[in-house]
């Protein structure tokens, strides 16, 4: 478990390059039977990745200790999206089959967590996000076509785009966790622009679907005082709530978003006009 500190608007102004990709940058999500996890108290979110090969992977109650409790999800609930192939997970005496493009959302409480892949030469993939929870939703799998779907933009702009929305109030309920996945359509590079801040909730954005020589320019820091970092293939970028987050690539790719904080409102944006950015 990495734990990452809040920090100011103020500091990040002084960061360079290194710095803010120290700070932000979640670079090393997948290694091969493991489970990898960032602990940022920036509410309290946990971001990780899980990536069972040819043995199991299980989450032991010695987690606890970095929540303070007795185990991993005793206050906590975790959804997950995956990227790769066919995965079975167990929680407590439930079992799902969660297939690529699908979530699994798992409730307070639960105390087994046990993630297999079904095909060892196609590994599964599991990007989760994780937040303190105060009561028990039940845990259950949401696949793309249940996933309420939006499509944006417009070719003009490069930004066309369809949005699924895996963990939102009108597919499922959660305590405050918000997930969900956004794909470009092929010749569109930019995401989230115009851009917005939501003081109201964090976000984490996991970029994936990119070959080895392609980007994402990730667009960050207050509108007056934006920075940016480069991103590559299946790596998630921290977003504070008082920065803006968005990104252009050098080819269409697609991001998994993440929100947790006071509400679970979608269009709960404070959006920035263009000419206000700098």
């Amino acid at each position: 478990m990495e734990i990452r500190q809040p920090i100011h608007s103020d500091h990040v102004r002084t960061l360079d390059t290194e710095g803010l990709r120290k700070q932000f940058l979640v670079e090393d999500l997948f290694k091969a039977n493991e489970a990898t996890l960032t602990y940022s108290q920036i509410d309290r979110i946990i971001v990780g990745g899980i990536m069972p090969v040819n043995q199991a992977v299980r989450f032991s109650p010695e987690l606890g200790r970095f929540t303070g409790t007795d185990f991993f999800l005793q206050r906590r609930e975790l959804g997950l999206i995956n990227i790769g192939g066919a995965a079975r997970v167990v929680a407590d005496d439930e079992t799902f089959e969660i297939g690529s493009r699908e979530a699994l959302y798992i409730g307070q409480g639960t105390k087994q967590l046990e993630f297999t892949s079904v095909d060892a030469a196609h590994p599964a993939k599991l990007y989760f996000n994780c937040a303190p929870a105060h009561t028990r939703y039940p845990s259950r799998k949401i696949t793309q076509a249940q996933a309420s779907p939006e499509t944006l933009g417009a070719p003009e702009t490069s930004n066309r785009r369809t949005i699924y929305k895996y963990l939102v109030p009108d597919v499922l309920p959660t305590c405050q966790l918000s997930m969900g996945l956004t794909q470009l359509e092929p010749g569109n590079m930019w995401n989230t622009m115009p851009c917005h801040t939501h003081d109201r909730r964090m976000e984490v954005y996991f970029y994936f679907d990119m070959n080895d020589n392609a980007a994402v320019f990730h667009m960050m820091g207050e509108p007056t005082q934006t920075r940016h970092i480069v991103v590559h293939n299946e790596q998630a970028v921290i977003s504070p709530s008082w920065s803006i987050h968005s990104g252009v690539g050098t080819q269409a790719y697609t991001f998994i978003w993440g929100m947790v904080g006071e509400n679970q409102v979608f269009k709960d944006m404070d959006h920035v006009p263009m000419s206000a950015i700098r």
